[in-house]
């Protein structure tokens, strides 16, 4: 997400330094731009407008430290205002209830509702280890209930059954009802979702609103609809006492306006974004991490907390140890490193957290792609044990089996082991006394500005 607004941002920004003071006709070019940035990005107008007022009283007038440069100082302030536009903090589940907690899920059809039931289960499950119970009183779709009770199999939490002929308000107080006696924490309700807002959707929704009293009411919006998503969400929020709202598609939104625009328009919170399809590609919304991001600068926590939980630290410290008593680095250790990666969204979504990556040329960004991935681990499926063990074994005959084997070509067979040999030679260096800090002096060469105390502004 945000990948035009960080590039039109980033260019706009370098244009400002150089300055001894900002005023108001040395940033007036810099506004403009800012603004028509915005606008391209789909933030609707009135979030404009009042995000480039507050810019420009603050950023006028304002002398430049010694530390900092006049480029700096904008982007100082471009950066809060940005957190400001999408709420400033995080704000988590209010789950404080008298189990069990009643979260109930409100939107379109097609804006991935269920999807984020499921999600939003497994979140509360793994982080918050909660007891979920989810229940679908979507009785227009008898796939939609089809779908939640496959995901919350998948997810491993409890499904509640309900089926077309029943009422909506009767299937979810007969779910809060079995949840309270099996001492349930949390009971997420999935709704029936509409093509467009109308007025029956709108009576049913209500009432079972009203039967249930959830203490959390979330809205799931695609942000793939740009400005569109506020508004619908705004919609909702006169029917409903809306608490938060899923932003969903956010992998495959590159315009961002969706998230500047929400917070604005509604006052309700984001409290969680959808970024891809498996079931725990959902974050906690912090707009201080995706106003750094958007700034180019990076989302080291988020990155950080993501290795917590999805790397298994077993593995990873059996090839540590491994490689630091010498024994070597093998294709087979590639392997669940590539396996790794996959679990934590792919190679893509963990160097978009890392500062600097926008200057990652495009062509470079296509070879970390899932396609690359897949790819990767197909071929060193396709070797023999004695093949992983010992690459330099494989030569021609060898290589065109493999390639038969794995669907590829010999020469995507040599870039493999290239970059084999490099992450070997890499790991030779941890080994002994300051080995860490060879093999990083050593990635520094191969990394774009930015990355590894490179490039980026410093505050």
């Amino acid at each position: 997400m945000f990948e035009n607004l960080q590039e039109r941002l980033g260019k706009t920004l370098k244009n400002i330094s150089g300055r001894g003071r900002l005023t108001e006709d040395n940033i007036k070019d810099t506004l403009r731009e800012v603004r028509m940035a915005f606008l391209e990005a789909d933030v609707a107008l009135p979030v404009v407008r009042e995000f480039v007022k507050q810019v420009k009283e603050r950023a006028v007038g304002i002398e430049v430290t010694k530390s900092l440069s006049p480029g700096q100082v904008f982007i100082k302030i471009v950066r809060e205002e940005l957190e400001k536009a999408m709420g400033e903090a995080n704000e988590e589940l209010s789950l404080n209830a008298q189990p069990p907690a009643v979260v109930m899920m409100a939107g379109l059809q097609g804006a991935g509702k269920t999807t984020s039931v499921a999600k939003l289960a497994k979140f509360l499950k793994e982080r918050k280890k909660k007891s979920v119970l989810v229940v679908s009183a979507d009785v227009y779709r008898p796939a939609a209930i089809k779908q939640l009770e496959t995901l919350a199999d998948e997810v491993g939490v409890e499904f509640f059954p309900s089926d077309i002929s029943q009422q909506p308000v009767d299937i979810a107080t007969a779910a809060i009802s079995h949840a309270k006696k099996k001492f349930i924490d949390v009971v997420l309700v999935d709704t029936a979702g509409r093509l467009h807002v109308d007025s029956d959707m709108m009576d049913e929704i209500k009432n079972l609103h009203h039967a249930i009293n959830p203490i959390e009411t979330l809205f799931v919006v695609d942000a793939m609809t740009g400005q569109d998503a506020a508004n619908t969400a705004k919609a909702f929020d006169e029917a409903l006492p809306l608490t938060g709202v899923i932003l969903t598609k956010t992998d495959g939104d590159a315009r961002g306006g969706a998230a500047l625009s929400i917070r604005h328009i509604t006052g309700k919170p984001i409290k969680f974004m959808g970024v891809g399809e498996r079931t725990d590609a959902l974050e906690p919304f912090h707009p201080d991490r995706i106003a750094s991001r958007i700034l180019g600068m990076g989302d080291v926590l988020s990155l950080i907390e993501e290795v917590e939980m999805k790397v298994d630290k077993e593995q990873a410290a059996k090839v540590a140890e491994k490689v630091f008593k010498g024994d070597g680095f093998t294709l087979d250790d590639f392997a669940e490193q590539l396996k790794q990666m996959k679990n934590m969204g792919g190679m893509m979504s963990m160097l978009d957290k890392l500062p600097g990556m926008a200057n990652l040329p495009d062509a470079v960004k296509g070879q970390m792609g899932d396609k690359t991935f897949i790819q990767m681990e197909a071929i060193i499926s396709s070797m023999t044990k004695k093949e992983r063990a010992r690459p330099e074994i494989i030569k021609g005959s060898r290589k065109k089996r493999i390639a038969a084997g794995s669907g590829t070509q010999v020469q995507e067979i040599n870039k493999l082991l290239k970059q084999f040999t490099q992450m070997q030679k890499m790991m030779k260096k941890m080994k002994g006394k300051g080995g860490m800090q060879k093999m990083m002096r050593g990635m520094k060469g191969m990394l774009p500005p930015g990355m590894m105390g490179g490039g980026g502004p410093k505050f």
